[in-house]
């Protein structure tokens, strides 16, 4: 990957870390599993899907769908960096005059589909994938899955679908951070080995480093990755990432700091050493 666009991958998804930090107070957000997949998102709008700002009424452009809707933090936070949405519109985060809250809504632009609800979104995103067919049109269609998500039997009706339709025009990426709620994905219903069940279903798969945009550039390099088949990307991410006294902690799913607790994690994630350690004290109630 060229080193500038590496770098500009890497200044933006700090950005929209900082978005998300500033939307877990006030109301609070999902914030572990909103920073697990902010690197993802990132990647996918600026280097992976044809999307823009001035092509989202276009037939022809990529679709995006976050199944899993409350790590909509991520996603307000790349549209704010992009374009799609004043920065500013991000202070309007569970405010009464707004429609940016804890879940995904169509009058966001760039929304596809609201989604909270687990297990929809693939379904809708196959609907879509099959409906660019018949039209002989070229767009790729994503959809991003939590780990956690894969225990809905909906995903599996409708990944069954997706084979069997040869949509491979349909992209899953799997939130992998071993989380779902409060509790470790595998302590609850192990969901290995993942990538054996796609392929049992007639997908195709690979895997990456979620945090790691080079790894990722190799992931998504080319499309689809058999003619006929779906693909499914399973990226390993690690809930609550950029903040060390957050990371990988069932208790941190939902949060509602205070201001204070805010500037201390923003303060953390910026590196400052005094200021995590009180964020580790405060994180720790």
């Amino acid at each position: 990957m060229n080193p500038d666009t590496l770098n500009d991958l890497k200044k933006t998804a700090f950005k929209v870390r900082e978005h998300i930090i500033r939307m877990s107070t006030d109301g609070g957000c999902f914030i572990g599993a909103s920073l697990s997949c902010a690197d993802l998102i990132v990647f996918l709008y600026k280097e992976f899907l044809n999307v823009n700002k001035d092509n989202l009424n276009d037939p022809n452009r990529d679709y995006l769908f976050l199944s899993k809707g409350h790590d909509v933090p991520a996603l307000y936070g790349t549209f704010a960096e992009i374009g799609f949405i004043e920065k500013d519109r991000l202070k309007n985060h569970l405010k009464t005059n707004d429609f940016i809250y804890w879940h995904p809504n169509r009058n966001i632009p760039g929304i596809e589909f609201h989604s909270g609800s687990l297990g929809h979104s693939l379904g809708v995103a196959i609907g879509v994938a099959m409906d660019c067919k018949m039209k002989k049109q070229t767009n790729k269609i994503v959809v991003i899955l939590g780990d956690g998500e894969l225990d809905e039997g909906s995903i599996w009706e409708a990944a069954l679908v997706a084979g069997a339709k040869k949509l491979d025009n349909l992209i899953a990426v799997v939130d992998r951070n071993h989380f779902q709620a409060n509790i470790a994905t595998e302590k609850l219903i192990p969901l290995n080995p993942i990538a054996d069940k796609f392929e049992a279903f007639g997908w195709k798969v690979r895997s990456c480093n979620g945090h790691d945009f080079e790894d990722m550039g190799k992931a998504f390099s080319d499309f689809p990755i058999e003619a006929g088949k779906p693909s499914v990307v399973i990226a390993e991410t690690r809930r609550g990432k950029g903040l060390p006294s957050i990371e990988a902690r069932a208790d941190r799913w939902f949060v509602n700091f205070t201001g204070e607790e805010v500037e201390m994690l923003m303060k953390e994630l910026h590196g400052e050493e005094e200021a995590k350690l009180t964020s580790e004290t405060i994180v720790a109630r």
